[in-house]
Order: C-alpha cells, then structure tokens, then sequence
C-alpha cells in the first residue's frame, strides 16, 4: 500500500492519497482544489487515480473532486446518506452505510457518521491480503485528534434553523460505532490544530481509536447525552463568512478550475481607475511592512496561513479584487484564494511603488506602544476595543473593553464612536492590523492600534479582566 497524507497549513486540512502498488489504481479521499499535487504524485509512483472519495459536503474549503475527476477520469464515490436536502447535485456513485469499495487489493468500509453534518461518512480501510483486519480510519469531520467535528456550522453559517441541537446528539450516536471499533486502528481526519471545524482539534496529524477513548474529551461523557452535547455546542468559534458559500459549491453543479490561475499586472493608471471604481485592494504584506507606508483604502490581510479565511471573512463572491504582493508569492496566495473558491481576480501589483511613482500618496498607520495605551487609557474619551473572538474576550481582556469581532466589523461599524479616540487590539496584531485597514476604509480618523495587543499586555503584567 502506498499511503501519502498531504497537508493545508493554511486552512489545516488533510487530504489523503492511498494507492494499491500492486494494481497500480489509486483513491484520493477529500482532495484540495490545486488538484496538482495528487497528479505528482500518482505519476511519481506510475499509478491511475480511480477512485475520488469524500467525507461529507464541506463548508471550510471548496474541493477538488470534480476537477480531479475531470482529468483523471476517476469515478466519484460520495455520501447518498442524509436523506432529502443533504445530496450531491451533479453525477457520482452514492456511498450507503455498510458498502464496501475495492481499490485494487484495498476495501473501503463505508460507516455513516452523521453529527458534524447529516450526509458524513467515515471510511474503514483494510489492506488485504497482508490482513483481513482494518487498519485506517478516514474520518473527515467526525472525529478529529482530540476532538469531534462541531454540528452548529450548518445552523450558525448557513442559516439552517435547529440543526445544532440534532447534529450534537447525531454525534453522540455516531461516537458509538467509533467506540465499537479495535483499538489499534489508525485515525486519519480531515483537520489539525487552526481549523474552525472544531474548537480543540490537536496539533499531531493521527491518533488511534484506542488513544481517543482515552484522551479525547468526547469519550469521557459514556450515558450523559445531555452533558456531551452541552460541551459540545458551547465556545465554538465564529465560522468564517464563506463557510455557507462553501457549503453551496460542494453540492451544486459549478464551473471547474483545472490549473492555477496566471495573474495579470496592474500597471498604476489602471490601480488607480480600479479603486476609484470601488474593487477592493489586498495588501498581503506583514503588518509591519502595512503599517509603514499603504495605499489609501487598502486592506491588511497578510499572506500568512490564515489569508484564505480572513480573505473568506471580507471579499465576497461575485466581486473582484486587486491583491499587493511580491511577484514570488503570487503562486501560493492564489493557490490559497483557490482553496475558498475565491477565483475572482482583477489582478496584482507587486509593491507600492506601482501607486507612488504615478504620484499616489502612501498613509501611515497610528500604532500605539504599551506605554502609550497606558497613558491613553487614562483619559475618559476612549473607547477600546477587542477584535478578538468572544471565547477569547471572555477568557480575559482589558478592563472596559467592548468586544466587537474583527470578521464582523464592518456590519458592526455603528458601535465604533467616531467622537472618542478609539485603540483597537487582538491577541498579538495580526487582526488588529486587519481592523485598523477596515475602519480607514470606512471613513474613521480616530483610531489607534496597539498592536502589541493582549499578549504584550499581559506579558507586562498588567491586569485583565473576565
């Protein structure tokens, strides 16, 4: 058997590539969209993808099955669990609880797991002849390294009333057959440590079932359903804007995108037409890089490992945007942009140099020291503000603080007073800088960002708040 696992830090998720040497036939189970990577593979060992698999109708990232499919030829195999509303609208093979695919000398057990969605199936693999025994476990969203996939997404992201509470105790079901299966048994799932599909996912990329029954916080509530699903809803993380485009994308019949888009350079008479017109500009530099000198109006979301989902929270679908990088990094981030099914690309520009040798002027941001929020704060017309999440405000912030969530700021733009100086923080600066850019954006001049935000806070001993 030849086993490859292939990992997305930037929205920590796994895909996986499991072939039969001998057949020389090959499946790939919850495949990115920058389907290369599974192509390189599949020539690199002289074997045929076949077989297309998928965990469930996902929400976190826009997958590659159709276009693998499309260039391989390869068959999809996808859940027909769920009943009506939860089906794939485009042609596959449907997978029912208990049937069995072969991949040359590898079985796929198909086990129906609904929880974190109704549609989620798992995939038992056993590889014979070496055994008649399983050995892998695929399970997507449903159990993760020391956590279970959250059932609250498809109430909270795509509007669908009532589903938390069904999907939880769907879960503790579900955790059922898990429990049933041999110890020794490998876990594979579909997200690590950053993901939003879960709220204490571990950072190690596999588990056992044996090591889950025993560390995992989801096995400890045996004969208290109540308590399980309790646990299981509270302090989940915002989900990201996108996650109900997503959702849309991976059930419906869409345009496919077979190669990495070829980005086209702006030049500055044209940057300057564009944004007079509205189309947003993403600047993908650090923040400090940001905060030194940026072209008016453009936003801050650098092109680290959470850019997909901060550009997922702030651009929307049918619009365009213009992204600022160097032109080594236009690949990734576009690969990245892909992964969300964000394809909409006016084009690029590679430094500020394009918006001040046509004459542009370049802004500055206002960052405050520890020692200047301190001074700041000591006078009654602030207002300050946490950008983090409300998990984390409620863990502990600074006192008098009002949390407004950076990736709904700009529908929350009446609870900033534009008559206060008013500081915004996050944990360590990345979202503050994303904040500041937006509140420019949208007309405020009183605002002040410490960026070295509640980390340097606390690390100098200062007080917080619960």
């Amino acid at each position: 058997m030849l086993f490859q696992h292939i990992y997305d830090k930037s929205l920590a998720q796994a895909s996986y590539f499991i072939g039969c040497q001998k057949a020389g036939v090959a499946a790939v189970i919850d495949a990115k969209r920058d389907i290369d990577t599974y192509l390189e593979i599949a020539k690199a060992n002289n074997m045929q993808i076949t077989h297309i698999f998928e965990t469930h109708i996902h929400a976190d990232f826009l997958t590659g099955s159709r276009e693998l499919a499309k260039l391989t030829g390869a068959k999809l195999y996808l859940s027909n669990e769920g009943g009506p509303g939860w089906q794939y609208e485009f042609p596959h093979q449907g997978l029912k609880d208990g049937d069995k695919i072969q991949v040359g000398n590898l079985s796929f057990e198909i086990l129906h797991t609904p929880g974190h969605t109704p549609e989620s199936i798992s995939f038992l693999l056993t590889d014979n002849p070496a055994s008649n025994k399983p050995v892998m476990l695929f399970t997507g969203d449903f159990v993760f390294v020391g956590d279970v996939g959250r059932p609250d997404l498809l109430e909270k992201a795509a509007g669908i009333a009532g589903t938390a509470d069904e999907g939880a105790k769907q879960m503790y079901r579900s955790l059922q057959k898990f429990n049933a299966l041999p110890d020794y048994v490998q876990v594979w799932p579909g997200h690590g440590a950053g993901s939003a599909c879960g709220k204490a996912l571990g950072a190690v990329p596999s588990t056992t079932v044996g090591y889950e029954k025993e560390r995992n916080w989801a096995f400890q509530y045996a004969n208290n359903e109540k308590g399980f699903v309790k646990y299981l809803l509270e302090d989940q993380p915002e989900p990201p804007a996108y996650f109900a485009m997503m959702k849309h994308l991976n059930k419906v019949d869409r345009p496919l995108l077979t190669e990495i888009p070829v980005l086209r350079k702006i030049a500055a008479a044209e940057l300057k037409e564009a944004l007079l017109k509205g189309i947003k500009l993403i600047d993908a530099r650090p923040k400090t890089e940001f905060a030194g000198g940026f072209i008016p109006g453009s936003i801050n979301i650098q092109g680290n490992n959470s850019f997909a989902t901060w550009a997922g929270w702030l651009l929307k679908y049918d619009e365009p945007f213009i992204i600022l990088a160097p032109e080594d990094q236009l690949n990734d981030l576009t690969r990245k942009l892909m992964r969300i099914g964000l394809d909409h690309i006016y084009g690029y520009v590679s430094s500020t140099q394009t918006w001040t040798e046509a004459g542009g002027a370049l802004e500055k941001a206002n960052i405050l020291s520890l020692q200047e929020t301190r001074e700041l704060l000591a006078h009654n017309n602030v207002q300050l503000i946490d950008l983090r999440g409300a998990a984390e405000y409620n863990a502990g912030h600074i006192a008098n603080a009002e949390n407004v969530f950076v990736g709904t700021l700009v529908d929350n733009l009446q609870k900033i007073n534009k008559n206060k100086n008013v500081i915004i923080y996050c944990q360590s600066g990345d979202r503050s800088s994303i904040g500041y850019s937006l509140l420019l954006k949208n007309g405020f001049k009183n605002i002040a960002n410490f960026s070295g935000s509640i980390q340097e806070w606390v690390n100098a001993g200062e007080p917080i708040v619960t």
